[in-house]
């Protein structure tokens, strides 16, 4: 069994996928199966074979996540200039586990590195930027249903107005306060999001459209130098896109940022917004702190790109 890396963790072991993926998909049945060394904190993730992943949600209530990736993979996916996951199936949930999971394809690749301010600038990271900037381009323009900007089921917090997370953030830096040895300077922190709080648009709701909500290097697969995937499409909602910028402060050098920023061509108010959502997000890595080394380490790289980006000395 992993370690648990929530108080209502799910138990979930290979003798349960096992049982699972043998009643549900019987042509697998002698399929080899090993759960991936690194997971999700939402999903554990089981390979099946060679061609498989088997994706079970880790909590109560985490069929909905699984439910709704399925649902718009069809309706993203085929309007994105990379490769998305393909759903094989989804499953109900059972008398030994009582979530729904999802089967989909194995899709090849390694995650892009993590920079931090200390990382040399690296001129494929443009191509990267390029590709990233695309993929934002094309998921913001595609169409949004009528009425999906009022279906819950389409919300997240994610895509709510910046302030709204205003005291959530504050509550976090106190919380990282707490830990031994915090990775970039609180206080430089606190005054990034004090200037946050007031640039224009932070507490503006804006015209909704797609975006992913987990736009991050574990959610990215690279192949042969350029992007080959984007993977999670469980967060994907409707509302204000800003947070997916946040990817810029963890996967590019300085000048590749600023050449995503140019190809998106994104107004200083929002860069700014984007960078601020960076900084919140990498305030949350408190409740991983100890159970999620690489998640804690590449959190911390972002929040020091995001204090060195305001020009602090880090």
């Amino acid at each position: 069994m992993a370690r648990a890396l929530h108080a209502d963790e799910i138990p979930i072991d290979t003798e349960l996928v096992r049982g699972l993926v043998d009643r549900a998909m019987p042509a697998y049945a002698d399929a080899p199966l090993r759960r991936l060394p690194a997971t999700g904190s939402t999903n554990a993730m089981f390979r099946l074979g060679e061609d498989l992943l088997v994706r079970l949600p880790r909590q109560p209530g985490g069929s909905e996540s699984i439910s709704k990736e399925a649902k718009l993979l069809p309706i993203l996916g085929p309007a994105l200039p990379v490769s998305v996951p393909e759903v094989v199936g989804v499953f109900e949930p059972a008398a030994d586990y009582p979530e729904r999971w999802s089967v989909v394809r194995w899709i090849d690749g390694v995650h892009p590195g993590v920079v931090d301010p200390s990382t040399p600038v690296d001129s494929r990271r443009e191509d990267l930027a390029q590709d990233l900037a695309s993929v934002l381009d094309a998921l913001q323009r595609t169409e949004v249903p009528a009425g999906g900007d009022t279906d819950p089921r389409l919300w997240s917090y994610r895509g709510d107005p910046l302030a709204t997370m205003d005291r959530a953030t504050r509550e976090n830096i106190e919380r990282c306060r707490s830990l031994d040895d915090f990775g970039f300077d609180l206080a430089a922190a606190e005054q990034v999001w004090d200037a946050a709080m007031e640039l224009p648009g932070a507490a503006v709701r804006t015209t909704p459209r797609w975006y992913h909500g987990d736009l991050a290097a574990e959610n990215l697969l690279m192949r042969d130098g350029a992007l080959a995937a984007v993977l999670d499409f469980g967060g994907a909602s409707v509302g204000d896109p800003t947070v997916d910028l946040v990817v810029a402060w963890e996967v590019l050098d300085a000048p590749a940022r600023d050449l995503f920023r140019s190809h998106l061509g994104v107004d200083d108010a929002t860069w700014l917004r984007g960078r601020a959502w960076a900084l919140c997000i990498s305030l949350m890595i408190w409740y991983y702190w100890a159970t999620m080394p690489e998640r804690r380490a590449s959190r911390v790289a972002v929040g020091r790109n995001v204090l060195a980006d305001a020009g602090f000395s880090v």
